[in-house]
């Protein structure tokens, strides 16, 4: 489930060290006055994204091994018929 911004803001907050160029947090000034709620937000919806193209992977992988087992379970293993035993 996606967090959202208030449960970001009530959460525990940690200092990290992160290094930007001067020129990129320069800019930045110009957009925003919050550069680390401004990179939470940011990343947050960043984890977001990553965890839905990750299950979506996943269940491509699922579909893909559920049509090889129904394949398999109407056809039987492409190696029955060349077996060495």
């Amino acid at each position: 489930m996606p967090r959202t911004t208030s449960s970001t803001a009530a959460s525990r907050k940690r200092p990290v060290n992160l290094t930007l160029s001067e020129s990129l947090v320069a800019d930045l000034k110009g957009y925003t006055t919050n550069l680390s709620a401004t990179a939470e937000e940011l990343l947050t919806a960043y984890v977001v994204e990553q965890k839905q193209a990750r299950s979506s992977r996943q269940q491509q992988a699922d579909q893909t091994v559920a049509g090889w087992n129904a394949l398999h379970a109407d056809i039987g293993s492409f190696a029955d018929e060349h077996s060495t035993l």
